[in-house]
């Protein structure tokens, strides 16, 4: 029966490859797994316990309801303008700089390809302008997009914490320092790029012209700036790290950021409300959606026997499941555009048992969760590439060849930092 699953396993990743609807593919694989083992109750078990997980689903709806809030209220453009306002003084360091703002912005706004349709629309004109290529002004914000992994609105965390029995800013906090010394590996890399390739500089006006005149002219408000960074702020200065204020849970921060928006922008309630509550739905059905599928996917694996088996073998090499955590969500997140599949699939089978390998299990989690972060972030056929790629006038291929370098050295840092 194991080898049964491996094969089924493979065709899991092969249909997510070809693009085929993640949800399905994963829910099918668990259940037919579940069906060769005799237990298909089971997974539909695992199934009804995932759609009510109190980890997961009010921290990763409240967070999208807020994010459709701050978009109605167009503070997260605000918030966009004012980061982005000081990077044309910083000319020395553009791509870099225009890297870490797109990383920071998108901490607050943990959507990949939101993140990037929001700031690409103003930072990659900028650098164009500047002199910047269009294929290296894409690739800094697509690389940029690699914050997701310190939001508290991202799928992992939450995941890995209720697997390491610890908060979401604890899981967060244990990682943060990587995340930032990888983001700036990638940001330094794709410098030294664009250096090589003279497209730091210098570059034809006729080809900037499309990506250009998408850019206008904004007035910033500064409050309205400072609220899509209210929740987050209040969830740094409440976590076990610092407990400079009482502890915050995510729900109320995000709840509390919606309602300040609500004041701040003076806007109708009603509408502010129905964008709130569209927000949780949209989660519900995009994020936890996915987590739901790939708990039914990684049950079907240990009812199977293959998990047991996967881990067997880890067990006796502790180099083999580093590199596994390091570059297996990687390698799945270049070939489907996304690494949400392969991460939650890799942390709900294997990461449980990191003891058994000699890791914590946070620090597993996280190595798994920056892999598929970095996977993604250099493939040509995840959303937020493709979204930079049309912002910058050229073919997403050419975003993938300047982020990969430093997306791999990026991995192999976090790697050794983390486990």
């Amino acid at each position: 029966m194991i080898w049964i699953g491996g094969i089924i396993v493979i065709l899991t990743f092969y249909a997510i490859i070809k693009r085929w609807e993640t949800r399905m593919v994963l829910f099918v694989s668990g259940l037919a797994m579940a069906a060769i083992a005799g237990k298909i109750l089971d997974v539909i078990d695992a199934f009804a316990k995932a759609m009510v997980n109190g980890g997961l689903v009010p921290v990763i709806c409240t967070v999208m309801g807020f994010a459709f809030v701050m978009k109605y209220t167009t503070c997260d453009r605000h918030m966009v303008q004012l980061l982005a306002g000081g990077i044309t003084r910083m000319r020395a360091i553009l791509i870099p700089t225009t890297v870490m703002v797109t990383f920071a912005i998108n901490i607050a706004l943990p959507s990949a390809a939101g993140c990037s349709a929001a700031v690409g629309a103003i930072l990659i004109p900028t650098l164009i302008r500047a002199g910047v290529h269009p294929a290296i002004a894409g690739s800094a914000v697509l690389a940029g997009t690699c914050g997701g992994v310190l939001s508290p609105g991202s799928a992992h965390p939450p995941f890995i914490a209720k697997l390491a029995g610890t908060d979401v800013m604890s899981v967060i906090a244990g990682h943060t320092v990587a995340a930032i010394i990888c983001a700036l590996i990638g940001a330094v890399s794709l410098m030294v790029i664009a250096i090589m390739r003279k497209e730091n500089k210098g570059c034809n006006v006729e080809l900037c012209e499309v990506a250009a005149d998408t850019a206008e002219q904004f007035q910033v408000n500064y409050i309205k700036a400072i609220v899509p960074i209210v929740p987050l702020v209040l969830l740094v200065l409440g976590s076990k790290q610092l407990n400079v204020l009482p502890a915050v849970s995510v729900p109320e921060a995000m709840i509390f950021g919606t309602i300040l928006g609500l004041v701040v922008c003076r806007c109708n309630p009603q509408e502010v409300s129905k964008e709130f509550f569209n927000g949780m739905g949209s989660a519900y059905g995009s994020v936890i959606g996915i987590i739901i599928a790939a708990a039914v996917f990684t049950r079907g694996m240990e009812l199977i026997g293959l998990t047991g088996s996967l881990i067997e073998v880890m067990k006796h090499s502790e180099q083999i499941s580093r590199l596994a955590a390091a570059f297996g969500p990687m390698i799945i997140a270049i070939l489907c555009g996304s690494g949400d599949a392969a991460t939650l699939a890799f942390n709900g089978a294997i990461t449980p048992h990191a003891q058994d390998f000699g890791f914590g299990i946070s620090q597993m989690g996280s190595a798994a969760f920056l892999s598929g972060t970095f996977g993604r972030t250099m493939s040509p056929v995840a959303g937020a590439a493709i979204v930079c790629s049309q912002l910058a006038g050229v073919d997403p291929i050419e975003l993938a060849k300047r982020n990969t370098p430093g997306m791999i050295i990026a991995a192999i840092a976090g790697m050794l930092m983390l486990l």
